[in-house]
């Protein structure tokens, strides 16, 4: 063995020291950065693109021949792009988050105001309230009360910080009905349906006709979003409308106003009752909580902010309920992704709370011991063996061992990363406005339209030719990661500027 490959005895290895590197400096210098630059900011920062390999063209239809733009350049992109992640949470990307709220922004305000998308300006003289349904109370927990400016005192005797973590903690943990609130989130989608269906029917009874026959006279329209609240439970904020039987084209019938819609709205709420499946011998009955919020929205015309009646403009409830949307979907208390294991929820950074909601919702959607092959509970590995060797086949587990819970349908360890609630953060009926699908398909027309006018030829006189596959998901190195949440940073502050600017004019 040469010399000098291992210390002599009695001395120590010494490590070359690494240069000390500005890693992202490094990254900017390098030669391929601005091309690398411009498809990150083609995606506004995304912070889990995925990249493309392929090519694009624009051919004539005739000919084959790519089309050359004014400039020379021919109307072809080949090599890598990348492409948005599309993810709706703001702790896993802000700028998908961003695009996801501008949307459910542009679908709340089409449906109130009208004008765009579709929807005619009419729908804002049209009976609409602003509804916020909250979940029942499954024990207390730690608040921040205000009254008149004045902060009010917790049940604990404490006066909480807004930022306090102890708000939406249970008081008491041990007494706080876990197994109730896990499936009440877990039916809170079949509560909001049944709570349409009984205001329809709140409706006909009032206008003196059968529910049978409302669809004839009128239409309910609505999009909701849903919101965790601190103790991790969900809340929905509504916008109900009543149109005519066409929807919003259609006016709306004479005995639909606010003042009826607003009753309905009260007698659903009262009446609306969903039951769970049963599981230990018992079923539960699950209802609205007492507090209800009913606030009309008037036309457009009037001032825009709140009077000191509570009646609100449509600019600022569009405002809020897209701000809930992002809200909802940007959560960070519990898991971004589906749990796959009961292990894993101890490694959440989250609170206890959080923790042991979804630890219940776990538990309640396993599976049991099969009655059949083991009447005696788990497989018995002990010296008498167990039941299930006397057993050639189980036809009712089929030798697995294990059946589906009777909690089975909830698929309650599916949602348990979403604290057990199973719905989408926004919905909408289908006369409502536009949709989501329908705004990325405008978004892509708009952009073909810009390509078709800077080549000055028309859609039917042209092919389009585009072939890609996925070669990776994510940035390549931290460095550049870190860079594109700064482009992400800097994108979502020029459109919030852009806006405030926007709203002065």
């Amino acid at each position: 063995m040469p010399a000098g490959l291992y210390p002599s005895k009695g001395h120590h290895m010494v490590l070359p020291t690494l240069p000390d590197v500005d890693r992202i400096k490094q990254r900017i210098q390098a030669p391929d950065y601005r091309d690398w630059r411009k498809k990150v900011e083609d995606v506004y920062g995304c912070l889990h693109p995925v990249r493309l390999s392929g090519s694009w063209q624009i051919t004539d239809k005739t000919t084959g021949q790519v089309l050359t733009r004014p400039d020379g350049r021919p109307a072809e992109t080949s090599g890598h792009i990348l492409s948005p992640c599309g993810n709706r949470r703001e702790s896993v990307c802000p700028a998908c988050s961003d695009r996801y709220a501008a949307d459910a922004f542009q679908l709340m305000r089409a449906g109130l105001s009208g004008g765009s998308k579709g929807v005619p300006v009419t729908v804002s003289d049209k009976p609409r309230l602003f509804v916020t349904l909250t979940a029942p109370s499954f024990g207390p927990v730690h608040n921040r009360r205000t009254k008149n400016g004045k902060v009010l005192p917790c049940r604990c005797g404490r006066y909480h910080h807004e930022h306090d973590p102890l708000i939406g903690q249970p008081i008491d943990p041990d007494g706080y009905d876990y197994t109730g609130h896990v499936l009440w989130q877990a039916h809170s989608g079949k509560l909001w349906n049944r709570f349409t269906t009984k205001l329809r029917r709140h409706l006909a009874r009032a206008a003196g006709i059968t529910v049978r026959d409302f669809t004839d006279h009128a239409r309910l329209s609505y999009a909701k979003v849903a919101e965790f609240q601190r103790r991790g439970i969900i809340h929905f904020h509504a916008v109900i409308r009543l149109d005519g039987p066409d929807g919003a084209i259609d006016a709306t019938p004479a005995w639909g106003t606010v003042d009826l819609l607003s009753d309905a709205v009260r007698a659903a709420h009262a009446d609306t009752t969903v039951t769970s499946p049963k599981f230990d011998g018992q079923a539960l009955t699950f209802v609205w909580g007492e507090q209800v919020d009913i606030r009309p929205i008037r036309p457009a015309e009037a001032r825009r902010f709140e009077d000191e009646h509570g009646t609100i403009s449509d600019d600022r409830i569009s405002s809020y309920v897209a701000k809930y949307a992002t809200k909802g979907t940007g959560k960070s208390e519990a898991a971004d992704r589906p749990i796959r294991s009961r292990t894993v929820i101890e490694l959440l950074r989250t609170t206890e709370h959080h923790k042991q909601i979804m630890r219940t919702a776990w538990d309640l959607g396993a599976p049991i011991v099969c009655p059949d092959c083991h009447p005696h509970g788990e497989h018995q590995t002990g010296p008498g063996g167990c039941a299930c060797k006397t057993i050639g086949h189980c036809g009712t587990c089929d030798n697995g061992g294990w059946i589906p819970g009777p909690l089975d349908e909830l698929n309650l360890r599916r949602w348990t990363h979403m604290l057990a609630f199973r719905g989408h953060f926004l919905s909408k009926s289908r006369a409502y406005s536009t949709t989501f699908k329908q705004l990325r398909e405008d978004r892509q027309i708009w952009r073909f339209e810009q390509n078709l006018a800077e080549l000055g030829v028309e859609a039917d006189t042209v092919a389009v030719v585009n072939h890609w596959d996925m070669t990776s998901v994510g940035h390549r190195t931290d460095e550049e990661r870190e860079l594109a949440a700064a482009i992400a940073e800097r994108t979502r502050q020029a459109r919030k500027h852009r806006y405030a600017t926007e709203r002065k004019d």
